[in-house]
């Protein structure tokens, strides 16, 4: 990390133009001003997925009216890779961290599916949209995953594009190994399904494998958690035909 990691950065819904203040809400103003016990006029970062990336500097006005004014654009906008995770969701803390990581890793959408084994209960999708912010402000990401609500198993298929292909970890079928089958891929556009702790059930898995946009794929000889899977089906993934190859700070000093 360099030294812009010092200077702390939040994410905003707002329009992020030269010289305009952008009223923060009462928890992002508390933790400026309260935990980082910043100042007026000390130095922000700030970004909202659309006008790319931007220094500003805190106003203070009163201790409920914190600001941040934008001073200048520092990073350009650049799009995520067209990469949607399905997962099953699972308990509490294990989704949150499913969640995180695939932020971490470049998801450009997060669809819980609900399958017949699935042990956890319906997900607040809220809850996982302020977990997704959380990550993206910390891991230099220059947008927010969406985080939709929780589906069917069989709803989620019915809703695919066919065009894009869905890659299915599948531990207990005949699938080429995913780096394998990730080597010939031509689309950027795709889609990740991790199943369940428990996996398919036998309906499930004939629904999948009935489907000419679904892909079978293995992780390898063991049978992984299903966040371990997520994790490296995702590294995987990024690293064949996603942006591990770029760096945005070298990016844009070429194109500059």
């Amino acid at each position: 990390m360099g030294a812009m990691s010092s200077v702390p950065r939040l994410f905003v819904t707002h329009d992020l133009v030269a010289g305009q203040p952008v009223l923060l809400d009462e928890k992002q103003g508390k933790y400026l001003t309260r935990v980082m016990r910043l100042e007026s006029g000390a130095p922000v970062r700030v970004f909202n997925g659309r006008d790319g990336e931007w220094h500003g500097h805190l106003r203070q006005e009163s201790s409920k009216k914190v600001s941040i004014v934008a001073d200048e654009q520092t990073r350009k906008q650049v799009a995520t890779p067209d990469l949607t995770l399905l997962f099953a969701p699972l308990k509490k803390t294990r989704t949150d961290f499913v969640v995180e990581k695939a932020c971490e890793l470049g998801v450009r959408r997060i669809q819980p599916v609900m399958t017949e084994r699935t042990q956890a209960s319906r997900v607040r999708s809220d809850r996982l949209q302020a977990v997704v912010i959380e990550a993206a402000e910390q891991t230099e990401r220059m947008d927010i995953p969406t985080v939709a609500d929780d589906v069917s198993f069989f709803e989620s298929l019915e809703r695919w594009d066919p065009a894009i292909p869905l890659y299915y970890c599948d531990e207990a079928g005949d699938a080429a190994p995913m780096a394998d089958v990730l080597a010939g891929a031509g689309s950027i556009a795709a889609g990740l399904l991790i199943g369940p702790e428990g996996g398919f059930s036998p309906a499930e898995r004939q629904k999948l494998r009935s489907l000419d946009f679904v892909v079978p794929v293995t992780l390898g000889p063991r049978i992984l958690r299903a966040e371990t899977a997520v994790v490296s089906a995702l590294t995987l993934w990024q690293s064949s035909v996603g942006d591990w190859s770029e760096h945005p700070y070298l990016a844009e000093k070429a194109s500059s």
